[in-house]
């Protein structure tokens, strides 16, 4: 409630307040009586209107005495109150060593930026404005009696006289903003002012009412202060404004929605020059469009958006602008080069192992892209295979593989509670028998399912999550036999966390993006020696030349392990590495989820990692880790050439010497085909007579037979062809004692 809403409950004081607002008109009106009462009856009429103007003079003193408490200034905070509360429209962000990084808005009722120091004005600037607005102001205590002195002249007189407001008035008007509501222009709301104004020039000093001034006013629109109307009018900072800026700042002053010939006018007018006509360019030019008022680099969109939330907050980040702007660079070329009919987006991610600092995080550059403001690096996307070498870990960690150990790479069809699920490799041709070495450095599908099934998905799915894979919120059975090529969603950022956990002997802990965070100590989720094996594996060019070739991508001059994957329909494209120091996490793709167009793990995200790997290793290559204690080093031989022979790696108590393909004799005897649970459907534009299954068997069947339902279809060697009528069926296979050692349901439709 103001004053006069207060007064409106006392009807004589609101009289009183009403008496006092009408004393300049009624002053005037007293000595023109005066006046005419001695023109119409000489000194006898003065008396006569001496004794009026004597009787109403009581009135006045105690309309005076009134008005001294009536006018009473607001309680005003002090100088240090107002700095320590001013708060910015913008939060900052800041790199490890301090530099700017980005910035964001936070605040939309005004725009403001950081609080200006006096001295971070151009002393012009600061001189110009304070002849402008009160030429005083270093003189008087507060209120410019000469101004006021002028100004009621001009009143009385009928002219329009130059405002008398001082500096410190209007700080205190800002302070306190009942002062200058709409609606306070009568006399008592001017006493106030003035009696705020002379209360703040006692408290504070001029210097401190000059920044408060500089920093409070209002010049164009919503910029506050003249850090952000030097920003979004001139483009500059305060210390770079000119005389000339700083006259069209103050010609800005008296009506900040002026238009550009109204303000060249007035700035012509403050200059006092003949030859006025280069303010109207620069009028027209600092109305015009509105500029950023943004000086950082914006290197860090996407995550300032998530980091910077509190106005006025200045948050330091672990990142380094040099390895941001490297990161942003790499991703950029990349997807210049591939093209946005190809793929459209990308992110970045690099830690320091020792730290878990994140030392960039790219979320994405534009570009091309029909979704700037997703966040790819925190977005979820399918993880393809960069999975399988937590599955193969997981593995070796249990004792049911080494890295010698052969995997059968060939078709396959399992039965699922969904149908048959039939893995396939990426280049759609299948290597035989082949050892875990092999099959994860050569990323392939049909090994790595086989090995799922000797660790099991529920387990698998567990060791995911506590490595950080916080996307898996179902068991196992949901995501099913795919989860080993990667059918769960994960982020960049739990990528990058993981594959640093193979960099820091099987101990995984959070990554760290603010600098205030404290670290969190590892946790072991995997054995140092089953961890140390699979790095070694990701690092051996070797092992994955079938694959990717001698000389692809992921080859570089010094060690380090990394793995590439890409998910269904090529809709995503990963390549995680490590070395001995950072880890470095690349994603490419469309965030949309419509498939790129030619592009492969080492044609996608796979030159990004490189590069970034080659930049961060120029002073000091990578290391290959030390091994850890419970490894031993043996020389392998594989018979019948499956591999070469070489060294290999073992958890000790399980080195091999010598890998041969076990003998048929050996081998369980069961089918193979059709697959338990399959549906097979005919097709009734072919005659049933040609529309026969074949029957598929493995491991020493000598003298086993194949049972369908009740008829005996003959040696189970002899791979018989089955005519079989519509509905369910159970195919057996029986030993020579009658004994059925396996069998199979399927359905004909």
């Amino acid at each position: 409630m103001n004053w006069k809403e207060w007064s409106g409950r006392f009807p004589r004081v609101s009289r009183a307040v009403r008496w006092i607002d009408d004393t300049p008109e009624r002053l005037h009106g007293w000595f023109g009586r005066v006046r005419d009462a001695y023109r119409e009856q000489g000194w006898r009429g003065v008396f006569t209107a001496r004794r009026m103007v004597l009787g109403t003079g009581s009135v006045l003193l105690t309309a005076f005495v009134s008005a001294w408490w009536v006018t009473l200034p607001p309680a005003l905070p002090s100088y240090a109150a107002v700095r320590g509360h001013w708060k910015a429209s913008e939060a900052w962000m800041y790199d490890r060593n301090g530099r700017l990084i980005d910035s964001a808005r936070v605040d939309y009722q005004a725009r403001r930026l950081a609080w200006v120091k006096l001295d971070e004005v151009s002393p012009v600037a600061r001189d110009v404005l304070v002849e402008a607005e009160d030429r005083r102001f270093r003189s008087h205590g507060g209120i410019d009696w000469l101004a006021t002195a002028g100004s009621l002249r001009a009143r009385l007189s009928g002219k329009r006289g130059r405002g008398a407001s001082t500096l410190s008035m209007q700080v205190a008007a800002y302070l306190a903003p009942e002062l200058s509501a709409p609606g306070s222009r009568g006399l008592i709301d001017k006493l106030r002012q003035m009696r705020a104004g002379d209360a703040l020039d006692g408290a504070w000093s001029k210097d401190q009412i000059l920044e408060a001034y500089l920093n409070l006013a209002g010049f164009r629109g919503e910029a506050q202060g003249i850090g952000a109307a030097a920003l979004g009018l001139f483009g500059k900072t305060p210390a770079a404004l000119s005389r000339d800026d700083a006259l069209l700042l103050a010609a800005l002053l008296p009506d900040p929605r002026a238009g550009a010939a109204k303000v060249a006018a007035r700035a012509c007018a403050l200059s006092r020059e003949q030859d006025c006509s280069r303010f109207a360019g620069a009028a027209a030019s600092m109305l015009g469009p509105a500029r950023s008022l943004a000086l950082d680099p914006g290197l860090a969109p996407h995550l300032s958006a998530r980091l910077l939330t509190q106005p006025g907050a200045k948050v330091k980040t672990t990142l380094d602008i040099n390895i941001q702007r490297a990161a942003i660079a790499a991703l950029k070329r990349q997807l210049q080069g591939l093209g946005g009919t190809r793929a459209r987006d990308g992110a970045v991610v690099v830690v320091d192992n020792a730290t878990g600092d994140v030392l960039a995080y790219v979320g994405g550059i534009g570009g091309e892209s029909t979704a700037p403001a997703v966040d790819g690096a925190s977005a979820y996307r399918q993880a393809g295979s960069t999975l399988k070498p937590f599955l193969y870990a997981q593995a070796i960690e249990k004792g049911y593989l080494t890295a010698a150990s052969i995997l059968d790479d060939s078709p396959v069809q399992l039965d699922t509670a969904s149908g048959l699920y039939v893995p396939q490799n990426y280049d759609k041709a299948f290597k035989g028998p082949v050892s875990a070495r092999v099959a994860l450095a050569g990323s392939l599908n049909v090994p790595a399912v086989r090995t799922l099934l000797l660790t099991g998905v529920d387990p698998f799915r567990d060791r995911l999550w506590d490595i950080g894979y916080r996307g898996l919120v179902e068991d196992g059975q949901y995501y099913g036999y795919s989860l080993a090529l990667g059918s769960a969603e994960v982020t960049l950022m739990e990528q990058v966390a993981a594959f640093r956990s193979f960099a820091m002997g099987g101990r995984w802990g959070p990554l760290r993006v603010l600098e205030g965070d404290g670290r969190e100590a590892l946790r072991r989720v995997t054995t140092p020696q089953a961890a140390w094996i699979v790095a070694d594996m990701l690092a051996d060019p070797n092992a994955r030349a079938g694959t990717f070739g001698i000389d692809s991508a992921l080859r570089l001059p010094f060690w380090a392990g990394a793995k590439t994957g890409t998910s269904k329909a090529m809709r995503d494209n990963w390549c995680i590495g490590f070395s001995d120091r950072f880890t470095v996490g690349v994603w490419v793709g469309n965030l949309e989820g419509d498939p790129m167009r030619a592009v492969s793990g080492t044609s996608g995200a796979a030159p990004v990692w490189r590069d970034l790997m080659i930049m961060l290793h120029q002073e000091s290559p990578g290391k290959a880790p030390p091994r850890p204690s419970g490894i031993e080093e043996r020389g392998i031989v594989f018979e019948r050439g499956i591999e070469q022979p070489r060294r290999e790696y073992f958890i000790a108590g399980t080195a091999l010497t010598r890998v041969a393909v076990a003998p048929a004799a050996a081998r369980r005897p069961r089918i193979v085909n059709p697959v338990a649970g399959s549906v097979y459907a005919l097709d009734p534009d072919i005659p049933r007579e040609n529309q026969r299954l074949a029957v598929s068997v493995t491991g020493e069947v000598l003298g086993h037979r194949l049972v369908l339902d009740k008829q005996d279809l003959g040696s189970a060697e002899s791979r018989p062809l089955i005519l079989a009528p519509r509905g369910q069926h159970r195919l057996r296979l029986v030993d020579l004692g009658g004994r059925t050692v396996d069998q199979v349901v399927f359905t004909v439709r």
